[in-house]
């Protein structure tokens, strides 16, 4: 796979995103591109020409400026399609706001099924942007992110501030 590799900067630490030759997000990562390797999954080039991009930065800039409550960009993530579904899910959480991995497996019309739900947040290549970071223990805790809670509470605090 030929993907196109950018970093921004964040509140929280380097972010980076790549994005395949049609401009589509396939990935992003707080930290370097060995997190992004991981969240990638599959063996990728990076190419030196960025394909147009539709926006992405400026949109994750105006996200992290707590000014973009719901990303426009077209995405690519590779996964199962119980997967997708998830991801899919996770996108209609609204902004500032949580759910459980029971509400969302409940949202998908499979109540029983937390835990997959909890697997496939675990591994959503494209964060931020498809809001896993959202998701949170049925007693309220925040489990469950990636990068960390420190950077999971952030980001909640982010939009619970710009949400006022």
């Amino acid at each position: 796979m030929n993907v196109f590799v950018a970093t921004l900067r964040t509140p929280f630490g380097r972010f980076l995103y790549a994005m395949n030759p049609a401009g589509a997000v396939v990935a992003t990562a707080f930290g370097d591109e060995t997190a992004l390797r991981q969240r990638l999954k599959s063996p990728y080039t990076v190419i030196d020409a960025p394909p147009a991009e539709p926006g992405i930065r400026a949109q994750l800039e105006e996200y992290f400026a707590g000014r973009r409550p719901v990303f426009s960009l077209a995405l690519a993530p590779a996964g199962t399609p119980f997967q997708i579904a998830v991801w899919t899910e996770l996108q209609r959480i609204p902004y500032g706001k949580t759910r459980s991995y029971g509400e969302v497996a409940a949202a998908l019309g499979r109540p029983a099924a937390a835990r997959a739900v909890g697997r496939a947040n675990a591994t959503n290549p494209i964060c931020v942007i498809v809001p896993c970071h959202r998701v949170i223990g049925a007693n309220g805790a925040l489990t469950g992110f990636a990068f960390g809670e420190k950077i999971k509470r952030g980001l909640l605090a982010l939009e619970a501030a710009a949400d006022r």
